[in-house]
């Protein structure tokens, strides 16, 4: 019982504030343009905020962990990889793109860093996981609804390739690792001022997040595309733990850095899928029904996961 109560105490706030969002929009407190404009700040500015201030203040060659970063990096390729081979057995395969980036794509920065800080307070390896995984995701991202987006049809290979360059060199979390990285290396310190201003931004990304995440849910879209929001949402929350998750007991993981990695693995569909998908000529029907289906379902998988690592040992 005392394990399940520990599970419950990671999880339920977070899902808390997402049915606060729900209750929000539904009372008609927020609007869809509203949850619109959020989403797209905390894409922009708050989330890349985030990731650059846990980057900026880490000390990288005290917390660096070649190991730990080697396994983050090839589970996310190996992943993505798999997904990609998957999608090609889709009768529709305009739904390629979205299939691919919500089958793999994390909510690593915003749900990781809460679950992480939820239960150990301040700790390296949420950033360290960030810098391992996120980079992939966001540049796959771009890659494959770049290549598979509505108007790709008649482009020509060379456009379709500048586009999703361009694409990642634009792409605002990247630039946010970037420059937390460089500061995070160069120790670089800023004066309070800007300390207390990033630090005000940063702190609005998760609960801001987590709030349109679950002012934007909505059942109905749940039910569409239902056959392909399914199988990418099993490997989201079941397949992609239950392969990698005994490889990193194997390989003696454990603590947060158990926690790092299962959030990485099994966390929901981030939220920031469906706007780049809607900005990189998808639909986003798809990518928007796994992200409710996902972030529906984790409240109860992500603890059945945390309550069985806690069970066994392996985080405490």
């Amino acid at each position: 019982m005392a394990d399940f109560i520990f599970s419950l105490n990671a999880t339920l706030p977070i899902f808390l504030i997402m049915v606060l969002g729900w209750f929000l929009m539904r009372i008609g407190l927020f609007t869809k343009e509203f949850n619109k404009v959020a989403d797209k700040y905390v894409f922009k500015v708050a989330l890349p905020v985030l990731v650059f201030q846990d980057l900026a203040t880490v000390d990288f060659f005290e917390a660096w962990d070649w190991k730990f970063v080697v396994f983050c990096f090839l589970a996310t390729l190996i992943s993505i990889t798999a997904v990609t081979l998957l999608s090609f057995l889709l009768k529709d395969k305009s739904l390629q793109g979205e299939f691919i980036q919500a089958s793999y794509r994390s909510s690593a920065a915003i749900l990781g860093i809460a679950f992480i800080q939820n239960i150990y307070g301040t700790s390296a390896m949420g950033p360290l996981m960030i810098v391992s995984a996120v980079p992939l995701y966001n540049i796959f991202s771009v890659i494959v609804l770049t290549f598979e987006g509505e108007n790709a049809s008649g482009v020509d290979g060379k456009q379709k390739i500048k586009e999703a360059c361009i694409g990642i060199a634009k792409n605002p979390i990247i630039l946010g690792i970037l420059a937390g990285l460089i500061v995070g290396l160069l120790g670089i310190e800023f004066p309070t001022i800007i300390n207390k201003t990033v630090n005000s931004v940063a702190q609005m990304a998760t609960p801001l997040a987590l709030i349109t995440i679950g002012a934007g849910f909505e059942g109905r879209k749940a039910l569409a595309k239902i056959k392909p929001t399914i199988a990418a949402s099993l490997i989201k929350l079941v397949i992609q733990p239950l392969i990698f998750l005994p490889v990193a007991v194997w390989m003696g993981f454990g603590g947060e850095k158990m926690i790092a990695i299962l959030i990485m693995l099994a966390s929901p569909t981030t939220p920031s899928c469906y706007i780049m998908a809607k900005s990189m000529n998808n639909d986003g029907v798809l990518t928007a029904s796994v992200i409710v289906t996902t972030t529906l379902l984790a409240a109860f998988t992500l603890t059945g996961w945390i309550f069985i690592l806690k069970s066994v040992g392996l985080i405490g």
